[in-house]
């Protein structure tokens, strides 16, 4: 063979094989780092999709939960993996938007330590009440509390959590004063308020969903900027005269910073293709989940938002954890 026959058949050689090496993304198994305990909404939502994804490309997608300092612990270990597209981790409010502004300190930075793979939706939260509250509508809500200052209570799942966030925004933005009761947990604060030993809760929708369907909870609105599918006849806040409130849990699929672009580009698609498979999109909106695929760079753009939004919200409030 002469040089110039060398010369093309090292040209051709490397042509086709580096498709081939994409096209084989992926040969192991892909760890997925959830920041929660096992059986809450993220965790569901990423073992929903995880099953999914190893129906479709044809490797195991393992949920690993490592719970803990509201999913920080799990971001970490993301950021520091290595950055081949088998680690990912199921991206949260608190551990990408929340947790950046209220610690002073956090071992990762949210937006220069990750890749945004692909955002999966959001979770209301939702405004509700003790039936034993002589109101039936948010503005008399507002009116009782106005004429009770630092009177009324409302219970969260502890302090920087987006129940504590969506209460303190809601004084905000009313001008009300109302007194946060923390708790360890959406379990706890939920038990207290159907016992009438607090007054109102912010929580997200999945727990509180069978409580307002069976009438011990009276739904006054949601967090989000349209009406939830699972309760229609709910106001939103904004419809309820409350400009500019809005607040969600949300859960993305995030990577490693400099994960290969071609491997995010191929997740997104798949994740975003499974979330509309008709038996994932219904399982999911069971739960509550509101889906709105995005394309990675949408998905970057909505998590800056994000961090700006909570700074102001953390700011404006004087929240801070101990």
């Amino acid at each position: 063979m002469n040089p110039y026959q060398r010369a093309w058949s090292t040209v051709l050689f490397f042509g086709f094989c580096l498709p081939v090496w994409a096209d084989i993304y992926p040969n192991k198994s892909v760890r997925i780092l959830v920041g929660f305990a096992p059986g809450g909404g993220t965790d569901i939502v990423s073992r929903l999709i995880g099953h999914k994804l190893t129906e479709f490309m044809g490797q195991g997608f393992i949920v690993d939960n490592r719970a803990g300092a509201a999913g920080t612990i799990a971001a970490d270990l993301t950021a520091k993996s290595p950055a081949d597209g088998y680690t990912l981790m199921m991206g949260h409010v608190n551990s990408h938007a929340i947790a950046p502004n209220l610690y002073k300190k956090l071992p990762y930075d949210p937006v220069r330590d990750f890749a945004t793979v692909a955002y999966i939706g959001y979770v209301p939260n939702v405004l509700v009440i003790h039936p034993s509250l002589p109101t039936t509508t948010l503005s008399q809500l507002i009116l009782l509390a106005r004429s009770k200052p630092g009177l009324l209570t409302f219970a969260s799942s502890g302090v920087g959590s987006t129940q504590h966030l969506a209460g303190e925004l809601f004084q905000l933005t009313t001008k009300v004063k109302m007194v946060h009761v923390p708790y360890k947990g959406s379990g706890p604060a939920i038990i207290d308020l159907l016992a009438g030993h607090v007054d109102t809760n912010f929580d997200t929708m999945p727990p509180v969903l069978p409580y307002v369907l069976s009438g011990r909870f009276r739904a006054l609105a949601v967090t989000t900027p349209k009406r939830a599918n699972q309760l229609p006849l709910i106001p939103t806040m904004l419809e309820s005269g409350l400009k500019g409130y809005e607040m969600t849990n949300w859960y993305g699929f995030m990577a490693p910073a400099k994960t290969p672009h071609d491997i995010v580009v191929r997740l997104n698609a798949e994740i975003n293709k499974i979330m509309m498979q008709p038996d994932t999109k219904s399982k999911l909106e069971e739960i509550g989940t509101q889906l709105e695929p995005l394309s990675p760079e949408q998905f970057s753009l909505f998590l800056t938002a994000e961090l700006t939004k909570y700074a102001r919200i953390i700011k404006a409030s004087g929240v801070k954890v101990d």
